[in-house]
């Protein structure tokens, strides 16, 4: 799936994905794959090529989210929420992939990483005025945490808040925040005592309309064209007490549990973008003939689709394995890593692949497999390079053996 309106191949499913996942979704986690699978098809798929090409962020596609229940699939439903987990929730995330990477990074940062670092670590007062809002979808929501001089080294955050009674004063910039210019509740990260370092980070809440935040520079982007990338200003923004989020001096250790969360979501935005792409390729590969015969005959296609076929199902595997181990409310921070790690550079991997059985019409965008190798490239970056993955895994398991 994932091919546009008018292009040279309107799709239909070729496969139904993972045989050995599929004897262990139950029944209602089946369910919400399927739903998700017939919305992405039918309201996203048309529209994909024009949102691409335009880099418009499709603001009429929340509303229809929301209806469906995504994005606030994991909360309670006493807040509003869907009452499901992460097994149902990365199920979502993947078919949305499989169509638009653009809409599931927009549906991942709103969901896993503002309202649930909200529903994770704020006080019952603030989950009560904020996550119903934000998991009705009456509200977006961003994350800030990355700035221009602190991306992997999120402890470099140089953006300030200073008392100042009864509140708090922000001061800073914020780059690489999804949905940045859209969102109405932003949790962004600032410094409060720069002689604690890591310790010395905390996070609050800031509505769309406060004096002093605003949205700066939209960023155009090599892919994921159509979710939102903007710059968040906060010049001399003014805050109550109650809007900070958790402990003071807890928001990067807050944050990084958040972003166990979010990096289940990156290694299943990057199982369905592959999903995707493997989708088009094997049904090119079985419509386009060289030598009077399909291209699919050959040896040397088949051995790149069973690849990619095994590569995918392997990431798969692991995206899921973290999603259940979270769900059961266990540590996931060396899970979340070795899925997002392995699924992103999969997706890197197939979507090249499935470019090269395309062959020169791979490299045209009247066929989906460009826009998947674009997307797919964000995948090894974003919420944590696979760099900073490694780091965190071989640290993991060097502490559990010491």
């Amino acid at each position: 799936m994932g091919c546009y309106q008018g292009s040279r191949h309107p799709t239909n499913p070729s496969r139904d994905w993972g045989i050995l996942l599929e004897l262990e979704l139950t029944g209602e986690q089946g369910q919400v794959r399927h739903a998700v699978r017939e919305f992405a098809e039918s309201e996203i798929a048309p529209h994909v090529k024009e949102w691409d090409q335009n880099a418009i962020f499709p603001t009429e596609i929340i509303p229809r989210l929301s209806a469906l229940g995504l994005l606030g699939i994991i909360f309670p439903e006493q807040y509003g929420g869907g009452g499901l987990g992460y097994v149902e929730y990365v199920t979502a995330i993947e078919e949305l992939a499989r169509v638009d990477g653009s809409i599931a990074l927009t549906v991942a940062a709103h969901t896993s990483l503002c309202t649930n670092h909200i529903f994770l670590s704020g006080t019952e007062a603030q989950r009560q005025k904020y996550v119903p809002s934000l998991a009705s979808g009456k509200k977006l929501g961003c994350w800030s945490l990355t700035e221009p001089e602190a991306g992997s080294d999120a402890g470099g955050t140089r953006t300030r808040a200073e008392r100042s009674h009864p509140g708090w004063v922000l001061n800073g910039i914020k780059t690489f925040t999804t949905n940045g210019s859209y969102a109405d509740v932003c949790v962004a990260m600032a410094v409060t005592n720069a002689a604690l370092g890591h310790h010395g980070i905390s996070a609050f809440i800031i509505e769309k309309g406060t004096p002093g935040f605003r949205p700066g520079h939209k960023e155009q982007k090599l892919g994921m064209c159509a979710s939102d990338t903007a710059e968040v200003i906060f010049e001399d923004c003014r805050i109550p007490q109650e809007n900070l989020l958790g402990e003071e001096g807890h928001g990067f250790i807050d944050s990084l549990k958040v972003l166990d969360g979010g990096r289940i979501s990156i290694a299943a935005l990057s199982v369905g973008i592959a999903q995707g792409a493997f989708d088009a390729a094997l049904r090119y590969s079985q419509q386009r003939r060289q030598f009077g015969r399909p291209i699919s005959d050959f040896q040397g296609i088949q051995w790149k689709l069973a690849d990619m076929a095994t590569e995918i199902e392997a990431a798969r595997l692991l995206t899921y394995q973290a999603a259940r181990r979270k769900d059961q409310g266990h540590p996931v921070t060396r899970e979340a890593s070795m899925a997002k790690l392995f699924a992103s550079e999969v997706a890197v991997r197939v979507t090249g692949e499935a470019l090269q059985i395309h062959g020169g019409y791979g490299f045209l965008k009247d066929y989906p497999v460009e826009k998947f190798y674009r997307d797919a490239r964000l995948c090894t970056i974003g919420e944590g390079t696979s760099e900073i993955q490694r780091l965190v895994i071989a640290r993991s398991l060097l502490d559990s053996h010491g």
